[in-house]
């Protein structure tokens, strides 16, 4: 590296010095450190996940431990209490850790242990992100965007972009945990370039949703049927008014648990509405693959080949037979991978009726009674350790006015 400046040696002013040890800041350090914390874990018999880099898996016999890295902070867990205490110790001892215990908070979100599983939230981050927009005492709406609304580039500009970024930029973080947001901000994320009056009033619901549901997120569950993957696929065809483009949405189960979810709007304009249901399938059979890869990671075995739902009969029908590809001849080759993953047995495709297409959440907003409906189907709700102890604060005040 360069001699810094002020610290330049007026005898070898051209001369550059070698680098023993990457420090923060510097370029190289975090591609330094994961070099030199994976190979501790591969010597101590863990392997790299090919399906996420940042997960290593130990697996001997019987029992397996899962660590999950994010630069320096660390997930740790496993089945056998004594071999997560060993390695443990032999991670202290090579470097310098600190042991929080039970997993509780991660860059944001928050960890609740319930009665019959987990409960994630992120309502410290939603709190703060309602006081930096000044909107704490705001009045609570019920669905985060309005009915049919399709936002467009025409109108006047708003004042203080960067304050739309910011707040924008922000909520993208919290659809981590929140996805019945998910669609609402990617139409708001369409515009950071030049956002306009409209488009701030629709960052403005969206905050006032978060503000009535600020204890809401999502609970994990043991399934009745783990050994399943079950993909719900949708698309809204030409919704975005300025580029005629749609917008892809799908959400995929492990057994009934959400495991994985998207919003984006296709690259490219779609003439009809079997091709950008076509494109919205493809897109996520490449989901599903990669969640394949990664369950067999982590040992998790499925019973039955992956399920693709979806509400257009003519995308079905395109997905698994070839004679109607005259119809498809501008649609690019890497698209058709879908057909030779359901000629290969790879994935099924079925018809789901659209009253009950989940991933409709995704890309449209939809009217407040199918919206809720979606967001239980989604296992976004309450914090139920809060609303036990609610119930029980109140019935406590009953007792002490009857009394």
């Amino acid at each position: 590296m360069e001699q810094p400046p002020g610290y330049i040696d007026p005898r070898f002013p051209d001369h550059v010095c070698k680098l023993q040890k990457a420090l923060y800041g510097l370029k190289q350090a975090p591609r330094a450190w994961f070099q030199r914390f994976s190979s501790f874990l591969i010597h101590l018999g863990f392997y790299c996940s090919r399906a996420d880099p940042s997960l290593f898996v130990f697996h001997r016999h019987s029992d397996i431990l899962y660590l999950l890295l994010y630069v320096d902070d660390i997930i740790l867990t496993g089945n056998n209490p004594s071999i997560l205490d060993s390695f443990a110790t032999k991670l202290h001892s090579e470097f310098a850790t600190k042991d929080l215990g039970s997993l509780s908070y991660f860059l944001g979100l928050e960890a609740i242990p319930t009665a019959d599983g987990l409960f994630l939230s992120q309502l410290k981050y939603a709190r703060d992100i309602l006081a930096r927009a000044t909107l704490l005492e705001s009045k609570p709406v019920h669905t985060p965007m309005v009915v049919s609304q399709q936002l467009s580039s025409v109108g006047p500009l708003f004042s203080d972009p960067t304050l739309y970024r910011s707040l924008v930029g922000a909520l993208q973080y919290l659809t981590i945990t929140r996805p019945d947001i998910a669609h609402a901000v990617n139409s708001v994320s369409q515009f950071l370039h030049s956002p306009t009056a409209d488009h701030f009033f629709a960052v403005k619901r969206i905050l006032r949703y978060v503000k009535g549901t600020l204890h809401y997120g999502m609970s994990f569950r043991p399934s009745a049927s783990p050994g399943t993957l079950v993909a719900y696929s949708d698309a809204d065809w030409a919704g975005c008014p300025d580029t005629r483009r749609s917008t892809s949405g799908y959400s995929i189960y492990l057994g009934d648990t959400l495991v994985s979810w998207s919003a984006k709007k296709q690259p490219t304009v779609s003439c009809s509405s079997c091709e950008s249901e076509y494109r919205a399938l493809a897109l996520t059979a490449a989901e599903l693959i990669w969640l394949t890869h990664l369950l067999l990671d982590l040992r998790v075995s499925l019973h039955e080949r992956p399920l693709l739902l979806c509400d257009n009969k003519n995308a079905l029908f395109l997905s698994s037979n070839p004679i109607v590809h005259k119809r498809a001849k501008h649609v690019e080759l890497d698209i058709h991978f879908l057909r030779e993953l359901v000629a290969a047995g790879k994935i099924r495709t079925q018809y789901v009726p659209s009253h009950l297409q989940v991933a409709d959440i995704f890309t449209k907003s939809v009217s407040q009674t199918l919206f809720q409906f979606f967001r239980f189907k989604l296992h976004v709700c309450p914090n139920p350790t809060l609303s036990l102890r609610g119930v029980v604060e109140d019935h406590a005040k009953t007792e002490h006015c009857t009394v």
